[in-house]
C-alpha cells in the first residue's frame, strides 16, 4: 500500500495556524501501514525476557512446598507463643482455630485446580451434513412396561 500523496483541502475556519497545517500535511503524506499479515512463528530463538528468570517445573515445586513449609511453621509457631503467653489456653482450639483456615484453603486449592474448562470441540465434515434436532418425549407406564417415543 503507497502512502496517500494527494493534498487535502482544509475547510476555512480550521483554526490550525499555517504551522500546524503544514505539518499536519507532512504527516498524512509520510503516513504508511503495512499490512502483510504477520508469520505464525518464524526461525528467531525465543530471547529470555528481563526481570524473573524461567523456571523447570521442579524449582517451581520446589517454591511452592518452601512457601507453604513457611506458611505452617509460622502458623504452629504463633499457636505455641499463645499457648506459653496464657498458660490457660487449650491445644485442641488452638488447632482448631489455626488449622481451619488452613484445611479450608487446602480444600478451595484443590477444588480450583480440578475444575477445568470443556475442551473446544472441532469437528469437520468433507460431505453433506444432515443435523436432525428433533426432541424425543418417553412416558413408560404400567405393571408390564411399554415405552412410547413421541416426537
Amino acid at each position: 500500500m503507497h502512502p496517500d500523496t494527494t493534498a487535502q483541502p482544509t475547510a476555512p475556519g480550521a483554526g490550525l495556524s499555517q504551522e500546524a497545517d503544514a505539518e499536519a500535511r507532512r504527516l498524512i503524506a509520510t503516513a504508511y501501514r503495512d499490512d502483510a499479515p504477520l508469520p505464525a512463528h518464524g526461525s528467531t530463538p525465543p530471547v529470555a525476557q528481563p526481570g524473573r528468570p524461567p523456571m523447570s517445573q521442579g524449582a517451581t515445586d520446589s517454591a511452592l512446598m518452601l512457601s507453604g513449609a513457611a506458611a505452617v511453621s509460622m502458623t504452629g509457631l504463633t499457636a505455641s507463643v499463645l499457648m506459653y503467653a496464657s498458660q490457660t489456653a487449650n491445644p485442641v482450639v488452638c488447632g482448631l482455630v489455626f488449622g481451619a483456615p488452613t484445611a479450608f484453603v487446602l480444600a478451595l486449592a484443590r477444588l480450583t485446580k480440578g475444575a477445568k474448562p470443556a475442551p473446544d470441540v472441532h469437528q469437520h465434515y468433507t460431505g453433506p451434513v444432515y443435523q436432525d434436532q428433533r426432541n424425543v418425549y418417553t412416558t413408560t407406564r404400567g405393571v408390564w412396561a411399554k415405552t412410547n417415543n413421541h416426537q
